[in-house]
């Protein structure tokens, strides 16, 4: 039952009970309230059929949710998938035409094959080189992005610079509503409010009739599922490398929901299982003849809020995104500009130019990190993807340097009996002829080189030593390179006859020394099992202050 449960995660789903259906179906409900009028907004904004979004909040939703791991999040379009898509493909082919969807397909389902396959060989800590700065910059500077490619549609911009006041109006009435209702109407049905007096002011003014921009006739049938054209080799290349990032940043937007509703709920994140469910969403959803879906934190919150708790809340609203597709003439007369004010309330929460500061207290290289990353991705507009991988490499690149350059100190006695940076507290040394210090990593082939580096310098400028302590309890693992460069450190100071001594040493890295012959009787290494008894071994060889006996370290 385990292996078949693990295979088909829903059957863990509680049963069915009337209280419970009304619950779930009340908090899906209230989710496809928002997410009729998002899918539509966002398939405008990945340059997509108005219909494919409804096409991606049906099956692709429910294939998500069975197979995924994280039961009550909201997978769907998404503004950032979107934009990501619409930026792909530009210069590939031209919006909504055929050609551009079955791009977009591939897209979804190279996508979501390359998300399953995470998921599978449970990889899913290949994700973690997108750090939370990069993510930042690039989000705020994608969500510029999206408000600026809104602009025509809230404005009516036509060629040769006019604009259309009817759609001026449409656009900034409606901002003006869903920001005024996001503030002090927070639980109200706002998009859907809006969307549907949006409409019925513009039927009663015959905006369609004089030519005004509406969404017009959408097909109110379902989507039959089948294999898209084969894409060129060309195209196919193309596509590969924005389809890793689309697998990859879509994932962390999940990721972002998926913790907030497992934290709530004091369970483990499930983060392969969720892979598996995110890809197959895709590859549902190119197969329905849609593009790569995501997962959006303001709808999961909302389920959340309304009482969702399982699946069963989703697959209620797929149910009325169902009944959607077939009211979907309902919709023919909402303006376009009402669409567009959708877009820029819901990526507004995305920019956030205070964390930039925030950030900057923080660490100022990373503020730098997601800074150039935010100024590459605008830069490299439409190929904003360049800004992920750009920040990517600057992050993995400090990562590397913080390797290489690992955090070594001398270590004096603080009044409090611990032992501190001697130099940043200004702390005597232990005595004049022992050097003490301590290494805050592994000592493996990247932080070797600083290590051995280190203590020969110091050597070198303080003849007098006759003793060096190594204070190793920060060090939890060892390698061939390591090794090598201690045995080297231990003849250079047998030959200079200093003494070499190692505190607290963990069982991983003795057990390693071991083997290698390093801590053998003939090694002349003396080793300790606390930094107090290193310090009374010290005390035997030096007159040192004698009010440390009691220190705790």
């Amino acid at each position: 039952m385990n292996f078949l449960q693990a295979c088909l995660p829903f059957l863990k789903w509680p049963r069915l009970t009337f209280d419970r259906f009304r619950t779930e179906w009340i908090a899906g409900f209230s989710v496809a309230l928002l997410m009729v009028p998002q899918s539509v907004a966002y398939a405008a904004l990945a340059g997509m059929p108005l219909v494919t979004g409804l096409y991606a909040a049906l099956l692709p939703a429910i294939v998500g949710v069975m197979w995924g791991g994280s039961t009550r999040l909201s997978i769907g379009p998404s503004a950032l998938t979107c934009v990501l898509i619409s930026a792909s493909l530009t210069g590939m082919a031209e919006p909504t035409s055929a050609h551009w969807v079955n791009l977009a397909v591939w897209l979804a389902l190279i996508a979501g094959g390359l998300q399953l396959l995470m998921g599978i060989l449970r990889y899913g800590w290949l994700l973690n080189p997108i750090s939370s700065p990069v993510m930042m910059g690039f989000t705020q500077a994608a969500g510029l992005l999206v408000m600026a490619s809104q602009l025509p549609a809230i404005t009516g911009w036509q060629t040769g610079g006019s604009f259309q006041w009817v759609d001026i109006i449409f656009g900034l009435l409606s901002l003006m509503a869903l920001f005024a209702a996001k503030k002090w109407l927070p639980k109200w049905p706002s998009i859907m409010l809006v969307v549907a007096a949006s409409a019925g002011v513009s039927y009663a003014l015959g905006f369609a009739d004089q030519g005004g921009a509406v969404i017009g006739a959408l097909p109110s049938s379902l989507p039959s599922l089948s294999l898209p054209t084969a894409p060129s080799w060309e195209e196919l290349g193309l596509l590969v490398g924005p389809a890793v990032l689309i697998a990859l940043v879509s994932f962390l937007e999940a990721a972002s929901s998926a913790k907030t509703e497992n934290q709530k709920e004091g369970t483990l994140w499930q983060e392969n299982q969720d892979l598996i469910g995110q890809g197959l969403a895709k590859i549902a959803s190119g197969l329905s003849g849609s593009f790569a879906t995501g997962t959006s934190f303001s709808r999961s919150a909302i389920s959340l809020a309304s009482g969702s708790k399982s699946g069963w809340s989703v697959v209620a609203t797929a149910s009325f995104v169902l009944l959607a597709v077939f009211a979907s003439p309902a919709l023919f007369h909402v303006p376009r500009a009402v669409l567009a004010a959708i877009v820029i309330l819901a990526v507004s929460s995305l920019i956030q130019p205070m964390a930039f500061v925030k950030l900057w207290k923080i660490s100022r290289i990373e503020a730098t990190t997601a800074g150039l990353t935010f100024a590459i991705t605008l830069l490299s507009t439409p190929r904003i993807y360049w800004g992920v991988l750009a920040g990517v490499l600057m992050g993995l690149s400090h990562f590397l340097h913080t390797r290489l350059h690992p955090r070594i100190i001398e270590v004096g006695l603080h009044d409090d009996g611990s032992l501190r940076d001697r130099h940043l507290w200004q702390l005597p040394a232990i005595s004049s002829d022992v050097f003490a210090l301590r290494m805050d990593a592994e000592l493996d082939f990247a932080a070797a080189s600083s290590f051995e580096k280190y203590i020969t310098e110091k050597l070198s400028d303080s003849p007098q030593i006759q003793h060096v302590c190594l204070f190793a309890q920060p060090i939890n693992r060892i390698d061939a390179t390591g090794v090598e460069t201690l045995q080297q450190l231990r003849k250079q100071l047998t030959q200079r006859g200093i003494q070499l001594h190692i505190s607290g040493i963990k069982l991983p890295v003795e057990k390693t020394l071991r083997l290698a012959g390093e801590l053998d009787e003939f090694s002349a290494v003396h080793l300790y099992r606390t930094d107090v008894e290193a310090i009374h071994a010290l005390r035997s060889l030096q007159a040192l202050p004698d009010d440390i006996a009691g220190m705790a370290i």
